[in-house]
């Protein structure tokens, strides 16, 4: 795998770190690492201790006794009822009845949906574990993205009701914590989580701003919608046989004082600010604030700010808050290192333990020299490592932005830390060094010459080696649909007259692969004709060897049946083949689309089964394809050539190739629907697109690509047809010239004509 592959995979969570080893160690993350002897750089700075803190002070993290105590439910086995199986869950959570911490529920409007609430959606919804936005009245366009429920009522106190009603229905036993807020409030989303973490879902708690009730008679509080509260799980269900009544009984016109005297009244519970040490911070933004000025300890300690008037004020909070939690992580980041240098000397090691950078996993260690991995060297233009062995390839696409960000980096680390004393500027890059270690990250070694300028005019050039690394960020489990390998797959395979004689072969494979192995698949064959021969089907059919080969498979095996529909057109485009075909299947179905080169087998049918995930992902696997043996086996004797050829070793994955797909037909419907009001305008669309084209352009859903060994190809000259759009033309041109042969294969091929013409 090339580095550039390495790299689009782990997407850093930190930035470079870089280090001087000739003189002293630099870092991207404002922390002084010591790497090497000193030299004539100086680098006395000392770490300051910053101004992280703890989000909430002390607090007790006791527990009621239902959510710690163990409860022995006994089991008494009735002799009268008879034994019913039992039905396991899928996910252990759901056995063991794990709660998620905090739901969030965002009361909008049909006037704000597609503004106020679309800004809270991209810029703090996604750091929720799950978020619902309410409203009245659904508005004629709904926002992309977005879990929006409608009442049917405008009125606020009505929304409120039915609120309430549905998450303690719906998501009453799924989560221990539920926040309201209002479409026009800031969400600091990692401090309200770390909130919900620490207090305990087993008390009746009302957690936000206490404000008085019109009159203020009453000691009693309710907590104002504008900041947002959080309701616990027991409260909900205690309080939601008393909704009813309390629509029929209290007046209010705001809905958040209405939800207040509600829980006010019948649980006697007010509105606190302050539980157990642990308050609900909050913030009221002033008319003609600048979020980017504010630097007050209520604004950087606001768990919600309110009111936020526009959608453009919710991005600039957002970036305003962003750049403090950064501050904050690297202070946090400061403190941590020095602990973990401070403690370096009482380890077996001593302080040559602390590897660098501190913090980050050592290197890796090789136990035997295959385990070593090697340096890949590059300048600003080319790169010494290529594929296929190539001495020397140019740098470009990811790799140049890699270097080109690396260098920039450099440099401009460099300068932070010894302004104002010397200020340098990159001259050019001598040589440069790069490996990927699997533990920790992309490493680099950079020659710098160094043009440095001192505060008195002075300039010199200087040569410098720099160390960089690149760490892995941390894992993220995404949440997969479930999914199952004993899903039915139906293969669809079309056929031309060119391709009949490799359908043969694909049948074959088809037989001892899933026949005989009793695999939960069935096959369709599509026969397509061009005009031409469909004229001259009942003197001559053309494919009348691969239908006599279907009838003696169904003939050897009495309970299968092998349908086969025949379709005549000039351009067999995938699309026009798989309207055909969806129609006369369930919407269910899991089609593989298929080639006839393709060799299927139940190793890559599971993952087919596996990838392909209804209403959210298709699979288009990228299939090795062999090269061509009169190429590779040219320099064998024929009596060798045949035995020494290695598909695993002389062939490629073709990663120009989108001709295999697995998807549901519901899926592809959904895409096909949307697709056909653009072929109303242009109506050459159905020829010119392949099935990739339209899940990507159409559907909505991720679209997989991955390398599949199991699904591998023979040799074959493609036919390009020009009609298709240009980029899937150039895409099969491409894939012949690339599939011929290696290059190296291809270098002694020429050196033998140049030898043969030479004589």
């Amino acid at each position: 795998m090339r580095l550039s592959s390495v790299l689009a995979v782990f997407r850093p969570a930190l930035p470079l770190i870089l280090g001087l080893s000739l003189g002293c160690s630099l870092s991207l993350l404002m922390v002084s690492w010591t790497q090497g002897d000193a030299d004539d750089l100086s680098c006395g700075d000392e770490l300051g201790n910053g101004a992280g803190g703890l989000l909430f002070r002390g607090g007790d993290d006791s527990r009621d006794d239902e959510d710690v105590q163990p409860r022995i439910v006994p089991y008494h086995k009735d002799p009268n009822k008879q034994n019913k199986k039992v039905l396991r869950t899928r996910y252990i959570h759901s056995e063991l009845g794990i709660r998620e911490r905090l739901l969030v529920g965002v009361l909008t409007s049909r006037a704000t949906l597609n503004t106020l609430a679309v800004a809270v959606n991209r810029t703090v919804a996604h750091r929720f574990h799950r978020t619902f936005f309410f409203t009245g009245l659904r508005s004629g366009k709904l926002p992309h993205g977005m879990t929006v429920i409608a009442h049917g009522d405008d009125r606020p106190v009505w929304l409120m009701y039915e609120t309430v009603r549905h998450l303690h229905r719906h998501h009453g036993d799924e989560y221990d914590w539920f926040l309201l807020a209002q479409d026009d409030t800031y969400l600091r989303a990692d401090r309200l989580a770390r909130l919900a973490a620490r207090l305990s879902a087993g008390r009746d708690l009302y957690l936000g701003r206490a404000e008085e009730f019109i009159g203020g008679e009453e000691k009693a509080r309710y907590c104002h919608g504008g900041y947002g509260y959080l309701l616990s799980r027991s409260l909900l269900g205690r309080l939601q046989p008393h909704l009813d009544a309390c629509r029929n009984d209290i007046v209010s016109v705001r809905p958040d004082e209405w939800l207040g005297r509600c829980i006010i009244d019948y649980l006697g519970l007010t509105c606190l600010e302050v539980f157990q040490e642990m308050r609900y911070h909050y913030f009221e933004l002033g008319k003609n604030a600048d979020p980017e000025r504010e630097d007050s300890a209520r604004f950087r300690e606001a768990l919600a700010v309110h009111p936020v008037s526009e959608p453009g004020l919710m991005y600039r909070l957002h970036k305003r808050f962003s750049q403090l939690e950064l501050e904050w992580t690297y202070q946090q980041i400061e403190q941590l290192q020095m602990q973990i240098n401070n403690l370096s000397h009482l380890t077996p090691e001593g302080r040559a333990g602390a590897t660098w950078p501190i913090g980050v996993t050592a290197p890796f260690k090789p136990s035997t020299r295959f385990e070593v991995i090697n340096w890949e060297y590059f300048t600003e233009d080319h790169v010494y490592s290529c594929p296929e062995g190539a001495p020397k390839c140019e740098l470009r696409g990811a790799d140049r932005a890699d270097v080109t960000a690396v260098l920039e980096m450099a440099v401009e680390r460099l300068n932070a830390r010894y302004r104002p004393q010397l200020r340098f500027r990159k001259r050019r890059l001598l040589n440069g060094y790069r490996r990927f270690d699997p533990t920790r990250g992309m490493e680099y070694v950079l020659d710098l010459a160094l043009e440095a300028h001192t505060q008195k005019g002075h300039s010199q050039v200087l040569g410098r080696r720099v160390n960089l690394l690149r760490p892995l960020g941390s894992v993220e489990i995404i949440p997969m649909p479930y999914v199952t390998e004993a899903t039915r797959v139906q293969v669809i395979l079309p056929v031309t007259a060119r391709e009949q004689d490799f359908a043969g072969g694909f049948l074959d494979s088809y037989v001892s692969n899933m026949l005989d192995t009793r695999d939960n698949v069935l096959l369709t064959i599509l026969l397509v004709y061009d005009p031409f021969d469909a004229q001259r089907v009942s003197q001559t059919d053309v494919f009348a060897g691969l239908k006599a080969a279907v009838g003696e498979v169904e003939k050897r095996y009495g309970d299968v049946k092998i349908p086969w529909i025949s379709v005549k057109t000039e351009v067999p485009s995938q699309v026009k083949l798989m309207d055909i075909i969806s129609k006369k299947h369930p919407v269910d179905t899991l089609f593989f689309l298929a080639g006839a080169w393709t060799e299927v087998n139940g190793d890559f049918l599971n993952r087919c089964r596996m990838n392909a995930i209804s209403s959210w992902q298709v699979f288009f696997p990228v299939h090795f394809q062999e090269f061509s043996p009169a190429v590779v086996s040219r320099e064998l004797p024929r009596s060798s050539a045949s035995s020494a050829f290695d598909p695993l070793r002389d062939g490629r994955f073709d990663r120009r190739a989108f001709d295999e797909a697995c998807f549901y037909n519901a899926d592809y419907m959904a895409a096909r629907t949307k697709m056909a009001a653009d072929i109303l305008d242009n109506e050459d669309l159905l020829e010119s697109t392949d099935v990739y084209d339209v899940f990507v352009r159409y559907s909505g859903l991720h679209v997989f690509r991955g390398v599949e060994p199991a699904l591998v190809q023979k040799y074959v000259r493609r036919t390009c047809n020009p009609r298709f759009s240009e980029d899937v033309y150039h895409r099969c041109v491409l894939s012949n010239l690339e599939g011929l042969a290696s290059r190296a294969h291809l270098s002694m091929a020429l050196f033998e004509q140049e030898q043969a013409n030479s004589t």
